[in-house]
């Protein structure tokens, strides 16, 4: 746990606020052995795109491990460590051949799986490939995304397969991959987060959504089977437009549509986008997405369907100057350091989710300690899981007076998540 600094009761009292307690190690290490990184390592990760996977072999760096994943030349793909067990020259400078990857320097051969199939200039006698194999990792290839699992053997779960990933009348794309130079969790609570939308997204830097994203919401944080939601309700003249986003633990996001305006109503309408943001190491991050795209012409915009084009405000600005005048999601989420500092925080309301999905973490991190699988993590190799993400919007004229009306929002948001914990829209086809 962090350790909190003392609250500050004075004014110039940056004298007493000099020291910076250390970082809530629990939920932001991520190497082997650590309480997060074991955790993470239960579930499925993405690692690549499977386009990245061409002639050359393809260096990556999950959980604070040095990997290469490559394709060979019968299509199929491995995950081995990175560095050559022979004499650790690495195999991002292998060749891909038939049946696998050659270290460049001694022409040793390895397999997908870590078989060592050659070692050349050995005695023909030697047994030394028979007995021992190379670090090698299952690997799982989904619309687009390389998915690897880094855990224990023995704890494999089946591939997970999520409603959303098989909705009637949606497609799912490969989207965009980047990079964010700080600590994985200082990212995906953001999603946690809906007052920041009107906030740094509308407020701050103009409307980089919809203009009605610049109302605060009413808020409430419900927590789902898989992980939680938000609940962000606003009034949109006779509407009541809920949104919610999700978090699936223990990484994955689920994104409402950002074209959404509150103005039309209409039913559960799922999400826009699944990203995940995976722990390269502790202060280094990768978010890589799926982009869900509707068959139906008009229903998502045609820009979306375009993986080279970017949401707003997820990369650095072009200057240091823009990112000030106009700062979106990268920086305000690099800028507080490279891993965050919780004793520091003075969270308020509106973190409650902050607090509630940090919380989530422990639970599941103290379940694997234990010896159990943690929550969101499905054994049944023929299940679809339900999720929850979406935007809904009904009519709904204003009570009386503002105060009675913010009621009436939650309240309508509270009843709406309910509704669908209790039958998920996407189970049903909708």
């Amino acid at each position: 746990m962090a350790t909190e600094t003392r609250f500050l009761k004075a004014r110039f009292g940056g004298y007493f606020h000099r020291n910076v307690p250390d970082e809530d190690a629990e939920l932001t290490h991520v190497g082997p052995g650590t309480p997060c990184g074991e955790y993470m390592r239960r579930f499925w990760q993405p690692v690549c795109f499977s386009d990245d996977l061409r002639d050359l072999p393809h260096r990556i760096k999950i959980l604070g491990e040095e990997l290469v994943a490559f394709r060979d030349l019968s299509g199929t793909v491995g995950l081995l460590e990175l560095h050559c067990p022979h004499r650790g020259t690495s195999l991002e400078f292998g060749l891909v051949g038939e049946k696998g990857i050659r270290c460049c320097y001694h022409g040793w051969l390895f397999a997908a799986d870590g078989t060592i199939l050659e070692t050349p200039g050995e005695p023909a006698e030697n047994t030394l490939k028979d007995r021992l194999y190379h670090g090698a990792y299952p690997i799982r290839e989904d619309h687009g995304i390389v998915f690897a699992y880094l855990g224990p053997p023995d704890r494999q779960p089946p591939f997970p397969v999520y409603d959303s990933f098989t909705r009637p009348g949606y497609r799912l794309i490969p989207g965009q991959k980047y990079f964010y130079p700080c600590n994985w969790l200082q990212i995906m609570e953001n999603a946690m987060d809906p007052a920041h939308t009107a906030f740094l997204h509308t407020i701050v830097s103009g409307a980089v959504f919809t203009d009605e994203f610049g109302v605060l919401p009413e808020l409430e944080f419900v927590e789902t089977p898989v992980g939680m939601i938000y609940v962000a309700t606003r009034r949109v003249g006779d509407n009541v437009w809920a949104r919610m986003v999700e978090a699936v633990l223990p990484n994955l996001q689920q994104v409402a549509p950002i074209w959404e305006d509150g103005h039309r109503e209409h039913p559960f309408s799922g999400p826009m986008m699944s990203r995940w943001i995976v722990p390269l190491d502790d202060t280094n991050t990768m978010l890589i997405e799926f982009r869900h795209v509707s068959e139906t012409e008009g229903v998502t915009p045609a820009w979306w369907a375009d993986r080279n084009i970017m949401i707003p405000g997820q990369l650095a600005a072009d200057s240091y100057e823009a990112g000030q005048r106009h700062p979106g999601d990268y920086e305000a989420q690099v800028s507080q350091r490279p891993v965050a500092i919780h004793g520091l925080e003075h969270l308020g309301a509106t973190d409650r989710g902050v607090a509630m999905f940090r919380n989530q973490l422990r639970r599941g991190m103290r379940a694997v300690r234990a010896g159990d699988d943690p929550a969101g993590l499905c054994r049944s190799n023929s299940a679809v899981i339900p999720t929850y993400c979406n935007d809904t919007i009904v009519r709904l004229p204003p009570a009386a007076d503002s105060a009675a009306d913010r009621l009436l929002m939650r309240e309508t948001g509270r009843r709406l998540a309910e509704s669908y914990l209790e039958a998920p829209p996407l189970m049903a086809g909708r």
